[in-house]
């Protein structure tokens, strides 16, 4: 199963639309879609509003790939849970949010943990492909579920210094 997670902020027509396209060919392989304002007959792909954490954490689990907007946390989720992860990040050229930290964000993944990233919607398809074929897991990052000892024991003396 391939899900798809566009955050609960705004519509992401162009991800969505891509993908119904894509599930076509998917050989009916299950995409469940989380997407918030969808306003246009999807064919391919299940879709729903908002879902429960406990539901979305299922989901995740059952997944074996995520297609995901630049949110951190989906990044992160999928990091804690070892999943593939393909970003999709929004542009604000495209009203698809107010700025483009989305991009930055997608940048600075795809450099620190190599996660691939569809900065064109045409290339999703491709690094679908790419994901799918590789036995290994195409994100070489791990984190825990929880902040390490060494990053909470820093945390009160910034507070205290004001950095």
């Amino acid at each position: 199963m391939i899900f798809i997670t566009t955050g609960t902020q705004a519509p992401f027509n162009r991800l969505i639309k891509a993908m119904d396209e894509i599930a076509a060919s998917l050989n009916g392989e299950e995409v469940i879609v989380q997407a918030a304002g969808v306003d246009f007959e999807v064919k391919n792909m299940t879709v729903t509003g908002f879902i429960k954490p406990d539901e979305f954490d299922k989901l995740y689990l059952r997944a074996r790939l995520i297609v995901s907007h630049a949110g951190m946390g989906s990044i992160i989720q999928a990091l804690t849970m070892n999943k593939d992860i393909i970003i999709v990040p929004r542009y604000a050229s495209l009203g698809e949010h107010r700025n483009d930290h989305q991009v930055a964000t997608a940048k600075k993944m795809e450099s620190m943990a190599k996660m691939p990233v569809a900065y064109d919607i045409a290339d999703l398809k491709t690094k679908i492909d790419e994901v799918s074929s590789n036995e290994d897991k195409v994100t070489h990052i791990k984190v825990g579920p929880w902040a390490s000892e060494q990053l909470m024991a820093q945390c009160p003396r910034q507070v205290e210094v004001g950095r």
